[in-house]
């Protein structure tokens, strides 16, 4: 009997490649949408997968995407305002493929009434995909752990220092590996979990400073954790590459949500539907530790 041919959006992501190489892993043909044709897509290829040039904003084009295709990985980049466009255009293309299993990257702080356009438009999001009935399952991971190196690895190299603004509570850092194993569980039989919500955990929740801590052990340098005050983080991080005053305002919301507690969780998901455990934060630093650049620690 084949296997259902899968497409999986945002395939050069940090899920969405993962996604990728662990369904053709396991024999399901895989459909991958890139937003334009070059060595990223050529990679795909290279692995086994069909690589597609597909715009979330484009009707057609997601039409095109969706046929043929039984099962989908929705994953929409958090740069811009336009997520609820991009969720309802790919409701309408899984519509008329009859797409029998959507698994939609949400998160965990997606509320009715977040301090976050991006969080309450996850929040709408679900529900449009809901409507729809095209077998919507939402993931709602905590904070990547891929987060700390993103955020941190410049001032962790550079001063030992790792700035966040997330105060004294905790959350479970998950790997993005570990999502991606969830989600290819999902589309593997997602029947029993349609209309499901799941929070996505790392093994254990954590102050930053208790992280700053496994840095510092794992990377042989001190790496000690200087807690922001929201607003300053906020323009510090506004003058980064890629940062625009909606992913701005969605941070700062999120931080303060972390020092409200919305973050911390903890939750055996990663395993039940992955399959296997979640990587602890210690093995996640060893499996990266490139990307902290402590060579260049003085």
């Amino acid at each position: 009997m084949s296997k259902s041919l899968i497409l999986v959006t945002g395939a050069t992501g940090k899920t969405g490649s993962a996604v990728v190489r662990q369904l053709l892993d396991r024999g399901y043909p895989v459909r991958a949408t890139v937003r334009k044709r070059d060595e990223r897509a050529d990679e795909l290829e290279s692995l086994g997968a069909e690589a597609v040039v597909a715009d979330f904003h484009d009707l057609r084009s997601m039409r095109d995407a969706m046929e043929g295709a039984e099962r989908t990985y929705f994953v929409y980049p958090p740069q811009g305002g336009r997520l609820i466009e991009a969720t309802a255009i790919a409701a309408t293309a899984a519509q008329d493929a009859g797409i029998r299993g959507f698994v939609n990257m949400s998160q965990i702080s997606a509320r009715e009434y977040s301090d976050s356009p991006l969080a309450r438009h996850h929040w709408l999001s679900e529900r449009i995909l809901d409507w729809a009935d095209v077998g919507a399952i939402h993931i709602r991971p905590t904070f990547f752990a891929e987060m700390l190196h993103i955020l941190g690895a410049q001032t962790i190299a550079t001063q030992g220092k790792l700035y966040l603004p997330y105060g004294d509570e905790r959350h479970a850092p998950v790997a993005a590996s570990d999502i991606a194993r969830v989600v290819v569980g999902l589309l593997m039989d997602p029947e029993p979990h349609v209309g499901e919500r799941y929070v996505l955990t790392g093994p254990k929740n954590l102050t930053v400073a208790e992280m700053a801590s496994v840095l510092s052990e794992e990377l042989g340098t001190t790496v000690e954790y200087v807690d922001l005050p929201v607003d300053a983080w906020g323009e510090v991080i506004s003058e980064a590459n890629g940062m625009n005053e909606f992913l701005v305002t969605h941070l700062k919301a999120v931080a303060l949500d972390h020092q409200n507690g919305i973050f911390s969780a903890e939750t055996d998901a990663v395993e039940r539907i992955g399959g296997q455990p979640p990587q602890s934060l210690p093995e996640f630093i060893r499996e990266n530790i490139d990307a902290f650049g402590v060579a260049s620690h003085g």
